[in-house]
């Protein structure tokens, strides 16, 4: 069980003091302009502030967007590899809302099915999260229909929940978390009498996952695919913003010298994303793009990972450019008889 304390909003400015002497960078909500994305910031008072979700997710700090992964040059007949040296720096993910705390978990069931990966898992062990609990919602909210909540701890480190006070009830949940407590102990003082609930935000469950996954084992040729995706322009914005879609590509930047191989995101949803060199496509139209990311997230990580592929962010709502809302799909999907 967490051990609860109390932290002081006048404290934060400490806390953030502390956990930069110690040699961690800090990244949380900055607002530039429209949109709110995790940045890193040296004091509170860059932080964003009356924002129910950010723009983009955090999952760059653990998976980012494109990255090297080993360099190559030609002597004569032989190639000559110099592998990437992985040493990310120590991180504290401030503010991270419950939902995307527990994207961290889907994320490491993909990077550590078959293979460890070490450029994941390396980012992985540096990274710290000290989350925020919801106390707004909106209409694409839908956490609480993936088995999570606005004040779920999974993910979290610490857990922060702000009081009516404007202090926190602070929940110190894991070993890293109580790290983080043991340079500032003076800091966080005995739990507060509140009860965390009555500071939460209500989130009304949707839909029912499990009967959901039950649902799509019998789905696949429905043709209720091909109404759905009739609006999808497969430009991929639901992918680059939700914080657990891993599908990436792995290219060479190269001339007659050498190269570089880079691993970068990508989506199941752009058109060449399962082309064959032959000129073949089994997803060839848009239809059978939308059941794929439906179906790996709530059928087949289900399945394999016991483990759903989505946390209820609302983000892959709030960016698409047709006005896609998940949540009226996968509920239509589970009251078609």
């Amino acid at each position: 069980m967490a051990e609860k304390k109390l932290l002081k909003k006048e404290s934060l400015g400490q806390l953030f003091e502390k956990l930069k002497s110690d040699g961690r960078r800090i990244l949380a909500p900055r607002k530039k302009e429209n949109q709110i994305a995790f940045e890193e910031v040296s004091s509170p008072e860059e932080i964003a502030k009356e924002y129910i979700q950010t723009t983009t997710s955090a999952k760059f700090t653990v998976f980012p967007p494109c990255e090297e992964l080993l360099r190559y040059r030609f002597e004569d007949k032989e190639v000559q590899i110099e592998d990437r040296k992985l040493d990310p720096p120590p991180t504290v993910i401030f503010g991270l809302r419950p939902c995307d705390a527990a994207g961290f978990s889907v994320l490491d069931a993909v990077f550590s099915w078959d293979y460890q990966d070490a450029f994941f898992q390396s980012r992985l062990e540096k990274t710290s999260v000290i989350g925020m609990s919801c106390n707004e919602a909106d209409e694409y909210c839908f956490c609480t229909s993936v088995g999570g909540g606005p004040g779920n701890t999974k993910g979290s480190d610490i857990l922060l929940t702000r009081l009516g006070s404007g202090d926190y009830l602070a929940e110190i949940i894991t070993d890293k978390g109580e790290e983080i407590v043991s340079l500032a102990p003076d800091l966080f003082g005995p739990a507060p009498s509140d009860q965390k609930d009555e500071f939460l935000a209500e989130v009304p469950v949707r839909f029912e996952h499990k009967e959901l996954t039950t649902k799509l084992g019998a789905f696949f040729d429905n043709d209720l695919w091909v109404e759905q995706s009739l609006r999808c322009v497969g430009c991929g914005a639901c992918a680059f913003v939700c914080p657990v879609c891993v599908c990436f590509d792995i290219q060479d930047e190269a001339d007659k010298n050498g190269g570089t191989r880079l691993r970068c995101w990508d989506s199941c949803g752009f058109s060449l994303f399962t082309l064959h060199t032959s000129g073949h496509n089994p997803r060839e139209v848009q239809s059978q793009r939308w059941r794929q990311r439906v179906m790996h997230k709530f059928s087949y990580l289900p399945d394999r990972f016991e483990i759903v592929g989505c946390v209820g962010c609302g983000r892959c709502a709030r960016s698409c450019p047709a006005d896609m809302n998940l949540v009226e799909h996968l509920k239509e999907i589970v009251e078609t008889k």
